[in-house]
């Protein structure tokens, strides 16, 4: 039996040592990977921006009740679209109703004495030029006339204010849109210094607005490159081709334009916040919604430019290969900015001139030598021609 051993181990000792040799002449035959690259572009460009964002109504109208009363009913659907002049909220009327009628007795009653002190009037100033009365008891029908004048003018006064008080008691809608809920339910004692001063407030979103914040820093920066200085500096022209893509990854049809810019805003937040508009016909913005705001800012700034397709991304992290005077590739880490048509703009990691891989990065690892081939349809023109993506 240990002769057969000691027989079978030079054996295996052998078939062994043939294998690594084989193995290693397999690596050392191995062909060098051919890979297609292209270079790290400098360009003046208008770099687009990215900004999440919240969609919001333009305006909102708040329901105020104008009188005090008991709520007797709510007339519409929370989050429903309402109508300008649609009733919303009705409530007890008839402690007003009931000062409508007394105002209107009291009207009545003071037109009597309107006619009856007029008839006076008209009967003594006859009297009075015969000297039938005394000049003073003319004076005293003049007087009374008049005053029954000034009593019919109040008592009118009264029942039209009456009356509209008796208005306010149904509420409806200052504008069309969108309208929220109410806290107040049916039977609650509603109105100007209660606890239900505001009932509900009514968005429209014929146009839907969102907030675009940029930093001081940025801003400054921009306003220098296009020349502007001053207080009083034009921020309509800082952002063009304003889109919106919506979370579904879908662009929305209408470009944003610009409203106005925020006065405040900076000292909280350290940025300047502009405001754009989108136009919202068939109501498919919704307030609250969240989205992505993509524009151009400001004027043309050097920017690096390197192919979308020479970029990897992991776990939130960019890198891509690069390819030294002695075509050995090295993995680079890369900060990137926005896409720029078919291209990343790279804010850190790289330097212009630089070539980077674009095809075939599944066979590299990190000082493999390489074989790098520049397709010809990588022109230099790619980038421009394709600035909107």
């Amino acid at each position: 039996m240990k002769c057969h051993i000691f027989t079978i181990l030079p054996l295996l000792l052998a078939l062994l040592s043939g294998g690594c040799k084989r193995h290693s002449a397999t690596t050392e035959n191995m062909p060098t990977p051919r890979v297609e690259v292209a270079r790290v572009v400098s360009e003046r460009v208008v770099v687009p921006m990215r900004f999440q964002t919240l969609l919001y109504s333009n305006y909102d109208a708040t329901i105020q009740p104008r009188v005090s009363g008991y709520l007797l009913s709510k007339e519409f659907q929370k989050g429903m679209p309402v109508e300008q002049g649609q009733v919303l909220f009705r409530l007890d009327a008839h402690p007003i109703e009931l000062e409508v009628v007394s105002n209107r007795a009291a009207l009545a009653s003071a037109k009597t004495a309107l006619a009856e002190a007029e008839n006076n009037y008209r009967r003594a100033v006859p009297l009075a030029r015969i000297e039938a009365i005394s000049q003073s008891a003319l004076d005293q029908y003049k007087a009374a006339y008049a005053s029954a004048q000034a009593g019919v003018e109040l008592a009118a006064s009264q029942l039209d204010e009456s009356l509209l008080q008796l208005s306010y008691t149904t509420i409806t809608s200052p504008i069309s849109g969108i309208i929220d809920d109410t806290g107040a339910t049916i039977g609650d004692w509603v109105g100007v210094g209660t606890n239900y001063s505001i009932l509900a407030s009514v968005s429209n979103i014929d146009e839907i607005g969102v907030h675009i914040p940029i930093s001081f820093a940025r801003y400054y920066r921009l306003r220098e490159a296009q020349g502007k200085t001053g207080a009083a500096y034009d921020n309509s022209t800082l952002l063009s081709n304003i889109r919106l893509h919506l979370a579904d990854g879908t662009i929305y049809p209408y470009e944003g334009s610009y409203s106005y810019t925020m006065r405040d805003a900076g000292d909280q937040s350290g940025s300047i916040v502009i405001v754009a508009s989108f136009p919202n016909p068939a109501g498919e913005l919704k307030v609250g919604q969240s989205a992505v705001v993509v524009a151009d800012v400001g004027s043309p700034e050097g920017a690096l430019l390197v192919p979308q397709s020479a970029v990897v991304q992991t776990l939130n992290k960019a890198s891509v290969w690069v390819v030294d005077r002695e075509s050995v590739v090295r993995m680079t880490p890369v900060v990137l900015g926005e896409k720029f048509g078919s291209h990343w703009v790279v804010e850190s990691g790289l330097n212009g001139g630089e070539m980077v891989v674009t095809s075939g990065v599944q066979k590299l690892r990190s000082g493999t030598k390489v074989i790098a081939t520049t397709p010809s349809s990588a022109t230099h023109s790619n980038i421009k021609d394709n600035n909107n993506g």
